[in-house]
């Protein structure tokens, strides 16, 4: 899909013990890449990362994004050519428990990564992932563009937010003049694949129900997400560092949204009723009423992903059914004991398959000028 642009090339993950920074350190590896990552240690042991025993296949650095000093140094030890930023508190209701953490990580972290970078030679690609949630949600029926209104209610969505301000700072300041450098943010969200085991995430509490034989409780089923595989924004990440790195990739810099054809946007009901449908076996309630007392949670968000369609050449590959089946599949077969690593490396080349037999839904459009 790339080209063989990864290959060799030394990159630094941060957030590679989380669930999407492990599924991209897991590609990356297979293209032939040196792939070093920085983070806290997982959870876990059933964690994406441990289950692929990535501590032994990659040069994993322990530190915490809140720590300038650790963060100057990983990138002084790993000395990358490309930077993946994942690192983050990424749970919207955590925030609303812990919002010094949130920010502290979100937001502090951020400004202690891109003041490494700043200071890192080494570096020439720098991909800064934050999440659709830093737009300022009007719940409208259309989709979000890179240039629409940054903001949140809640710790999460507002840290978001800020870091998408703080990069811009950095990209105007010090990014922009510097010489065979290019940086970008992307912006994607309710992701879904297998080995999350976050709390709060409707697909980690399905496994945990179904693995236990109850029902599954779904305190919101009528919201409208954006689902989409974990594969489908990570190649989008790919392909941006991929136009970034390469020559003239200073005209990619600048935000970009990764996220799914409308058709995925479905309910939290349907979403749960597919899985069940995969999984071959048991049973929902719909309980709207436990999420009275909650914290507020977006009803609508849908990202408009023209500018990387018709720019970058990317465009989704699994819809909704696949992706979910994939989902679901992965959990199913892994409590059945198949081995992890075979399970998503095989789904990250039946991905790869599909991506390159496909027609995209949008042709790249040359730029205008």
């Amino acid at each position: 899909m790339f080209d063989a642009f990864f290959h060799g090339k030394r990159i630094l993950v941060t957030g590679h013990t989380g669930f999407k920074g492990s599924w991209l350190a897991v590609w990356l590896l297979r293209m032939g890449a040196k792939v070093a990552g920085f983070a806290l240690p997982p959870k876990t042991e059933r964690d994406h990362f441990a289950l692929l025993g990535l501590a032994d296949r990659m040069d994993h650095l322990v530190g915490d994004l809140r720590d300038a000093d650790q963060v100057r140094r990983a990138l002084e030890q790993a000395a990358p050519e490309i930077v993946f930023h994942l690192a983050a508190q990424p749970l919207v209701r955590l925030s609303y428990a812990e919002p010094k953490l949130t920010f502290d990580t979100n937001l502090g972290g951020a400004v202690n990564l891109l003041e490494a970078v700043r200071q890192c030679p080494s570096v020439r690609t720098l991909v800064f992932i934050t999440s659709d949630k830093c737009y300022r949600n009007q719940e409208w029926p259309w989709g979000y563009r890179e240039n629409d209104e940054l903001g949140g209610p809640d710790p999460y969505s507002a840290s978001k937010a800020g870091a998408e301000i703080v990069f811009g700072a950095y990209q105007a300041s010090f990014f922009a003049a510097r010489p065979n450098f290019a940086a970008a943010t992307a912006r994607a969200g309710n992701v879904i694949g297998g080995g999350d085991w976050a709390a709060d995430r409707i697909v980690p509490d399905c496994v945990r129900a179904l693995a236990d034989q109850r029902p599954v409780s779904v305190r919101n089923p009528d919201a409208t997400r954006p689902w989409q595989h974990v594969l489908e924004p990570l190649s989008g990440y790919l392909r941006l560092a991929q136009r970034l790195g390469s020559a003239g990739g200073q005209r990619f810099r600048g935000a970009w949204n990764f996220g799914p054809t409308k058709e995925s946007n479905r309910t939290v009901r349907e979403l749960v009723e597919k899985i069940l449908q995969t999984w071959g076996s048991g049973q929902a309630v719909m309980d709207p009423a436990q999420n009275n007392d909650g914290p507020h949670e977006a009803r609508f968000l849908h990202l408009n992903c023209d500018k990387a369609h018709q720019e970058l050449g990317w465009t989704p590959t699994w819809h909704f059914e696949e992706g979910v089946e994939q989902t679901a599949r992965w959990y199913r077969d892994w409590l059945r004991g198949a081995d992890a690593w075979k399970l998503t490396t095989g789904q990250i080349e039946a991905y790869c398959e599909a991506a390159t037999r496909r027609v995209p839904a949008t042709a790249p459009q040359p730029r205008a000028g």
